[in-house]
């Protein structure tokens, strides 16, 4: 007999069989940000500004075409691993003039389960053991995992933050380019980019994106550039696409997001776009982690694609995020404290550092032995009802003490929740020294 993995006789059988080494690096069996911070722990009124997923849903106009696919029998079925061919001819279509070049929809477009499955493929399919990823922190949290799971080492270039008061602006969050030459070493096999930048909402300059080429090129380096908010771009700044830059087509991968397009995170439909030799050997990889992905979804993302700019949809879209953005950054200038104001994205951080709470305030185990913003995070929630996201999660060690003086707030929700929020966060007063 055996109860609670023991038996009769005294033996733990709980654990039988050792599970692989590798989820032992990258945090993975770590409690993660997202399950401290998660609705069942905190007040039931709380107003979540913490987690980046939409509280409304896409136009009317994508769900219809999904409810149209799901009627069809054909779209109900396996599509073929490289993605539905109507939507690898839309994504040709959207991104050709943005890459200045002709694509070609079979062999340099793959659709992936989301942008965090095609990156994972990408690294199933190049990294061999102890290949070295370079990766820019604060980083979006599933890069680490997703590295060490393929045998990666990461290597960490920590953004600097701005120094001076008040509100900033993402730029400021600057590269030391020697930092990061000294991080390239023999073992280097990529480089990780994300603009617009999560969690900073920096967009990466020209300049920065031309130095960031110049070591790839002279170290020979594959670059990874994540760039799921790219329709997510304010005050006329300019995205680059660093794969546009001279020499770089042949060494980037670019990754993109329906999610993010069209406000249907759930949906799970992404895609890459990039030269042969980087889609194939990725499409080899993808191919055996899930063959193929949501087929109906990939229609509807089609007619998504399709329609988004006859429609001015993403224009659209891009004035309400600012005004989004608006509502909540006018709320920190009201309580006068220091932020980042971001160029990209649905993020603002807000700096911490002079918020003081209690004593003897009573902390979860959870957040006890985490940086402070864990326990800044955990206050605000508690007391103040509007949940966030402690940003020491996207550091390494030896840099956590940059991301402690940050909370991370989302502002991709509907104005009134926004404004609710807002009202809720001028209660910090009390507690800013």
């Amino acid at each position: 007999m055996t109860i609670n993995g023991t038996t009769s006789n005294g033996k733990d059988r709980s654990q039988l069989i050792p599970f692989s080494s590798r989820l032992r690096e990258g945090r993975a069996l770590a409690q993660d940000v997202w399950s401290i911070f998660n609705a069942a722990n905190l007040p039931a009124d709380c107003i979540n500004l913490g987690q980046g997923y939409m509280n409304f849903g896409p136009p009317e106009w994508i769900k219809s075409a999904a409810e149209e696919a799901l009627n069809t029998v054909a779209t109900n079925h396996y599509s073929h691993p490289k993605g539905r061919p109507r939507l690898r001819e839309a994504i040709k279509a959207h991104y050709e003039p943005e890459f200045g070049r002709t694509l070609n929809a079979d062999t340099e477009i793959l659709v992936t389960s989301g942008a965090n499955e095609g990156q994972y493929s990408v690294f199933v399919a190049f990294l061999e053991h102890r290949d070295e990823v370079i990766m820019f922190e604060p980083f979006f949290d599933q890069y680490l995992p997703s590295v060490t799971f393929n045998g990666g080492v990461p290597v960490y270039v920590p953004l600097h933050p701005p120094t001076a008061a008040g509100k900033q602006s993402s730029h400021e969050w600057s590269i030391d380019f020697d930092e990061l030459r000294r991080a390239v070493t023999p073992r280097t096999k990529m480089i990780i980019l994300n603009t617009p930048h999560n969690p900073v909402g920096k967009v990466f300059t020209r300049h920065e994106l031309e130095q960031i080429a110049a070591i790839a090129e002279e170290h020979n380096l594959l670059v990874m550039s994540d760039e799921v908010y790219d329709s997510l771009v304010f005050d006329n700044e300019e995205h680059v696409r660093i794969a546009t830059l001279p020499g770089m087509w042949d060494r980037t991968v670019t990754v993109g997001s329906a999610g993010k397009m069209f406000a249907a995170t759930g949906w799970r439909v992404g895609w890459l776009i990039g030269p042969p030799s980087i889609i194939q050997p990725t499409l080899a990889a993808t191919t055996r982690i899930v063959f193929c992905s949501n087929s109906p979804l990939q229609e509807a993302s089609a007619a998504g694609l399709e329609q988004a700019n006859k429609r001015g949809f993403l224009k659209k879209q891009l004035d309400e995020y600012a005004e989004r953005r608006r509502i909540l950054t006018a709320g920190f200038d009201q309580l006068g404290v220091k932020y980042t104001n971001p160029q990209g994205t649905y993020f603002v951080l807000l700096d911490i550092s002079n918020l003081q709470w209690p004593d003897d305030y009573p902390f979860p185990e959870s957040v006890l032995g985490r940086g402070r913003d864990f326990k800044a995070c955990w206050f605000i929630a508690m007391e103040i009802g509007v949940s966030s996201i402690p940003v020491s999660e996207f550091y390494c060690e030896e840099h956590a003490s940059i991301g402690e003086a940050y909370a991370r707030f989302a502002f991709c929700k509907d104005f009134d929740t926004l404004k609710h929020a807002v009202e809720r966060l001028q209660k910090l007063k009390q507690y800013l020294v």
